[in-house]
């Protein structure tokens, strides 16, 4: 196995699923961020995630007055430290089936399991199901899921 050397907005960037994510990224001004030393693990909402949001969502969050908006949302998807499919299905299987953990943002996910499918449960009660697992970048890890998480 050789050592991934990009960092996850590298990843992003070169994968087709991430394209809404890597400009909203981008419009927060949080790539220097996400490319630092971390390591991060990033909750990466794919396209269709944005698509299945109400009409104008997107488009408001990228416009430059919402850019504190979009950086909390954004950031509500990061988490400290690596943390790979195994780690986060053995920590919630301790945990007698559910993990809570801070964001970056400093709001709360928890995490579970539905079947094989490690799940992701807003501060809002919505539920995003990991898609695509361990992502290897040089600074953590992208799990993609299917639905933007919102915090509070």
């Amino acid at each position: 196995m050789f050592a991934q050397s990009k960092t996850i907005v590298e990843v992003a960037v070169a994968n087709e699923n991430f394209t809404t994510l890597v400009t909203a990224v981008t419009a927060a001004d949080l790539v220097d961020t996400l490319s630092s030393e971390g390591p991060f693990t990033v909750f990466a909402p794919v396209n269709s995630a944005f698509e299945a949001l109400p009409a104008g969502t997107v488009e408001n969050l990228l416009a430059p007055e919402s850019k504190n908006a979009l950086s909390g949302l954004l950031t509500y998807h990061v988490v400290a430290g690596k943390y790979m499919a195994a780690d986060v299905i053995k920590a919630i299987k301790e945990n007698k089936g559910s993990f809570p953990v801070k964001t970056v943002q400093g709001g709360m996910i928890t995490l579970s399991l539905n079947g094989d499918n490690v799940m992701l449960k807003d501060e809002k009660g919505n539920m995003a199901t990991v898609v695509i697992a361990d992502v290897a970048a040089s600074n953590g890890v992208i799990h993609a899921i299917d639905t933007v998480v919102m915090p509070k």
